[in-house]
């Protein structure tokens, strides 16, 4: 699984990357989680507003700092 937290280091992309983390691990499994802050492949993406999640390419949220068991919910999908 891959996935990645869009943001260009504000205090709430930081917090979402903390949640990501904390919920791959409480679901022990394996993916490979990256923080992406340049704004023009942010962009790319066609995101808006961050922080944003995209997993397996795929935005699944954006411009919403989710918590622990959202994130689980999303990656258990």
């Amino acid at each position: 699984m891959e996935i990645i937290v869009l943001g260009t280091g504000c205090s709430s992309c930081k917090a979402l990357y903390k949640s990501v983390e904390d919920a791959i691990k409480e679901l022990n499994i394996e993916a490979n989680l990256t923080k992406e802050e340049d704004l023009m492949k942010i962009m790319e993406y066609n995101v808006m507003r961050t922080p944003a999640l995209v997993i397996d390419g795929n935005v699944v949220s954006s411009g919403v700092k989710l918590s622990v068991n959202q994130i689980k919910e999303l990656l258990t999908k």
